[in-house]
């Protein structure tokens, strides 16, 4: 129905929209501030691209802030290999993954990696279909991209349009991805306010898309307030081209919270910024600007809210969340400056752009979310880095033990604990030193999440990095092998008949999945 390009390795430049200058001077002159938005709205750094080989680094010292470019991690870790980005002007963003298959999302589109081998992973294809931020999950022959940027059109060739014309296009893409090196495009869904990023619900007949967007203005003609609730896309599974927005069920009948100047520095709530849904529990947890949700998702089409808490001391924008192995804790996430800011300082200190540990208590509609501490990275990063609590996803180490590692921007790669929610650690870390030392710079981990024995991060300006991590505390997750992972639909990694979210269990899938052309059954758990 419409155009896209695609190309095998070598790339063509695509240019990303941009406004820099006025909000990257208002980070400089302000330090830490109220919740900006994402920092597609930050040009990114230059970077110094290497080759595709692994670097050796140091373990960083107390208080040092490692040199320009230089990389330092924990000695538990290590850096397997590198794909440098192939556009160095754009930015890199979310991760998904199926079978022997990395899907990687930018705002030029997305690529596709062949990570069989993590040792030498290899670009499949890149298709060209820029958007903000092209955030992107995966179900078996069906990709799905969010575009919350105003264009033109529902194009893979659309340039940016502003969102006062009526005929401009916000929303999904639907991809079908059976031939990687051929993705083929075949429907979009415009939603309200666009789609700044999805959570996919899978169902027997029907995949249904939890799509989240925020900031309406009286002058956008298909994004007006209120915007209280989130789009909900069915998507039929033999006949996607038929998905159609199917509810918008509000989720903040009271408006949600009002921000400043009621409560200066938090973000009024507009809609939601991510989701998490725990399928084999029915149940999901909203991060939405200035409340954090819990709720019932049995009827996919009407969630219903069962919680809701919110943090008007050290909390400015709730941004995602993640829940433990066992159902009984939420971590939420504060995106501090919106991403572009340099909030992992003595200056900030910790409870602020940080991690929010919550438990959940009680039972069914009584269930609670009780705060029990914050998590920030211990690590000080220079004033020209951007760093902030950003995406991650559990270790799947099992026996009661919470681990996740977690994205912090140029803070880097953390792997952390919150067994006891109280008292949070961090026991491993990957990251580069500032991209520039004369200015605030945009770049560091997007995305940072654990799938089939190692980690893969999709960095800004540097491409995908691909760790491995030896500790006793997560070579139990080194045995869990999953068909596929779209880390805001989270799996059962553990259940009482072995292995809940994998195909087989432990040796039932290679490293990289299943071989070459394999597909998960549409039966196995996502």
């Amino acid at each position: 129905m419409t155009s896209l390009h695609t190309s095998r390795v070598r790339n063509r430049r695509v240019g990303v929209a941009v406004a820099a200058a006025g909000l990257l001077a208002t980070l400089l002159a302000a330090g830490p501030a109220a919740a900006t938005p994402d920092p597609g709205d930050l040009a990114p750094a230059s970077a110094h691209q290497h080759g595709a080989g692994p670097a050796e680094g140091r373990e960083q010292a107390p208080g040092d802030i490692p040199g320009q470019d230089e990389i330092v991690h924990s000695a538990n870790v290590k850096h397997v290999a590198n794909i440098p980005s192939s556009d160095p002007t754009g930015i890199n963003t979310d991760l998904a993954f199926q079978g022997r298959y990395a899907y990687a999302g930018s705002y030029s589109g997305f690529t596709i990696y062949d990570i069989a081998n993590p040792k030498a992973p290899k670009t499949v294809t890149q298709v060209l279909c820029p958007g903000g931020q092209n955030d992107v999950s995966v179900h078996g022959d069906l990709l799905f991209l969010s575009t919350d940027s105003s264009r033109s059109d529902d194009s893979c060739n659309s340039v940016p349009q502003p969102a006062t014309e009526k005929s401009s296009w916000e929303g999904i893409k639907i991809f079908d991805i059976k031939d990687k090196k051929n993705p083929k495009y075949v429907k979009s869904v415009e939603t309200a306010c666009g789609s700044h990023t999805h959570t996919l619900v899978p169902g027997d007949r029907d995949i249904y898309l939890y799509v989240a967007s925020y900031s309406p203005n009286e002058a956008f003609p298909d994004c007006k307030p209120p915007h209280d609730g989130i789009s909900v896309v069915k998507v039929p599974k033999k006949a996607p081209t038929k998905a159609a927005v199917v509810a918008f069920p509000v989720l903040f009948p009271d408006g949600g919270n009002p921000g400043a100047p009621t409560h200066p520095g938090v973000s009024k709530t507009t809609g939601c910024h991510d989701i998490t849904v725990l399928p084999s529990k029915d149940l999901a947890a909203g991060a939405c600007m200035g409340d954090g949700i819990l709720f019932d998702i049995s009827e996919p089409e009407q969630p219903r809210v069962i919680d809701r808490v919110q943090d008007n001391v050290n909390f400015a924008f709730w941004h995602s969340a993640t829940f433990n192995e066992r159902a009984n804790k939420v971590v939420f996430t504060d995106e501090l400056g919106g991403g572009g800011g340099a909030t992992c300082n003595e200056a900030t200190g910790p409870d602020r752009g940080a991690d929010g540990i919550y438990d959940i208590t009680g039972r069914g509609d009584q269930r609670k979310l009780a705060f029990r501490s914050y998590f920030k990275i211990p690590r000080h990063q220079a004033d020209t880095e951007n760093c902030v609590a950003h995406n991650g996803s559990l270790v799947p180490v099992g026996g009661g033990r919470d681990i996740m590692v977690q994205a912090w921007y140029q803070g880097g790669v953390s792997v952390w604990e919150f067994t006891d929610s109280a008292r949070p650690r961090e026991i491993a870390y990957f990251e580069r030193g500032p991209l520039t030392t004369d200015q605030l710079g945009l770049g560091g981990s997007w995305s940072a999440y654990y799938y089939n024995g190692h980690v893969y991060s999709n960095d800004i300006v540097k491409g995908l990095d691909v760790l491995r991590l030896d500790d006793r505390r997560t070579d139990s997750a080194k045995r869990v092998r999953m068909d596929r992972l779209n880390v805001q639909t989270q799996p059962e990694y553990h259940s009482p008949q072995g292995c809940g979210g994998c195909e087989g269990g432990e040796g039932g899938v290679p490293p990289g999945g299943p071989p070459s052309g394999g597909t998960p059954s549409p039966q196995s758990s996502p």
